[in-house]
């Protein structure tokens, strides 16, 4: 159990990573991106996501990869700057980013899917996890050509490969994100079991950020 004084003193530095974190995450990359180049609100179309998803719907392929790109960086700023605090707060300021891509409480609530800010968090965290993440999902892809059975199967598999690098901690911050990116893929899951999941290079194909 925390000493009482020590978190009475530490308390604020924790809501202060929390609250910097979700702002950070909560920039909506993606929707800025597509407007910046004439795409109009990238809301209107496909599933309303504001990530590389809709943006790749756009046709803009480059634009697409500079918003996942993106949105894996301010998951790794939120990490890195915490991280000059202490290792706790560079925990607590990733999960809060991961939280404010997929619920941006500019945009009522209606973000991303997650995967490539929490992908970031773990690169920033320990970039041993993150590669190892980033390497099975290039391998399930690959292998599968399902995005999302790429991105769920990477960010599942991570809390394992969490603990056995680096113990307890890091295992669980992957937990929760893994937890979070599945709860946002729950329509990609129905379609994966019921065999209508685009995949990859299909001309419907979807990105499952």
């Amino acid at each position: 159990m925390p000493d009482p004084i020590s978190w009475a003193y530490s308390w604020p530095y924790y809501a202060v990573a929390l609250a910097a974190g979700y702002v950070l995450g909560s920039i909506p990359v993606g929707l800025l991106l597509a407007r910046l180049f004439g795409h109009g609100d990238i809301r209107a179309i496909g599933s309303g996501n504001i990530g590389a998803t809709n943006v790749l719907r756009t046709g803009n392929k480059p634009l697409a990869a500079v918003t996942l790109l993106l949105d894996g960086a301010k998951g790794a700023a939120a990490v890195l700057l915490a991280a000059i605090y202490g290792p706790d707060l560079a925990l607590t300021a990733g999960f809060a980013a991961v939280i404010g891509h997929v619920a941006p409480v500019w945009l009522l609530f209606r973000g991303g899917k997650g995967v490539a800010t929490s992908l970031g968090v773990l690169l920033a965290i320990d970039w041993r996890l993150g590669l190892i993440a980033c390497a099975v999902w290039l391998a399930v892809a690959a292998l599968f050509r399902y995005s999302s059975l790429a991105s769920l199967v990477a960010l599942v598999s991570a809390p394992g490969f969490g603990y056995l690098l680096a113990g307890r901690q890091l295992s669980e911050l992957a937990a929760m994100l893994a937890a979070i990116v599945v709860l946002k893929h729950h329509g990609n899951i129905r379609r994966l079991v019921s065999g209508r999941e685009s995949r990859i290079g299909d001309d419907k194909d979807k990105v499952s950020e």
